[in-house]
């Protein structure tokens, strides 16, 4: 079973972002009425009509859940605001999206910035699609997207993303947008009754922006 999912902790409950009206080329992608696109995804901000189905499906799935967040799984009541997919104000410090599949327009998952740091201007990545969007391919267009955004509109420096050592997907799905692993934490995370490594993969805007100038030759 392909899991696009990657470890995170420090995020709001629920955040969203405002669309300036006019954005410069993101990379991989365009922007268009308030959403990034691919030719495959579309990276919107989060609607409340959203949020039941992200809770139901990624939240409430405990075993999913407590391999992509770094706390402990608790249960969090239907419409509640400490739900982590709940609509906020949006944040100095993450970007969250809705990810939509643009060949059915259906709500597939999300996506987001978290631990913006505008002084060293880096951020971290995180992902998770619905079970339904899995084994598709999609990761990989909304990490593009994704980083599109954080470098060309937010001018990052450096996104980092870190996930499950056995998380081959999700490793492979970073490493086809140009992350290069960089390291390995033995043992440092608990999930589901044991510790298990961490990898860590990074990706500079310099990388990014000679792959884009390589693509375009």
């Amino acid at each position: 079973m392909v899991i696009y999912t990657t470890r995170r902790d420090a995020i709001p409950a629920g955040c969203a972002i405002r669309c300036p009206p006019t954005l410069p080329d993101v990379s991989h992608g365009r922007y268009e009425h308030g959403v990034l696109r691919s030719n495959r995804v579309g990276l919107r901000a989060r609607h409340e009509a959203d949020v039941p189905i992200l809770q139901s499906e990624l939240y409430d799935d405990v075993a999913v859940r407590s391999r992509a967040d770094s706390r402990p799984w608790r249960p969090i009541a239907p419409g509640s605001a400490a739900s982590p997919y709940a609509v906020a104000e949006p944040s100095e410090d993450a970007a969250c999206f809705s990810v939509v599949d643009l060949s059915s327009d259906e709500l597939a998952g999300e996506t987001l910035l978290w631990g913006i740091d505008t002084h060293n201007r880096t951020a971290h990545v995180g992902i998770s699609l619905r079970p339904a969007f899995r084994n598709r391919g999609l990761g990989t267009d909304v990490l593009r997207v994704l980083c599109g955004y954080g470098f060309a509109v937010r001018g990052l420096h450096r996104l980092q993303l870190e996930t499950l050592a056995d998380n081959t997907a999700m490793i492979q799905a970073a490493t086809r947008v140009g992350f290069t692993q960089e390291g390995v934490l033995r043992r440092s995370a608990w999930a589901n009754g044991g510790f298990a490594d961490e990898v860590i993969l990074g990706l500079l805007a310099a990388e990014w922006n000679a792959a884009a100038d390589h693509g375009r030759a």
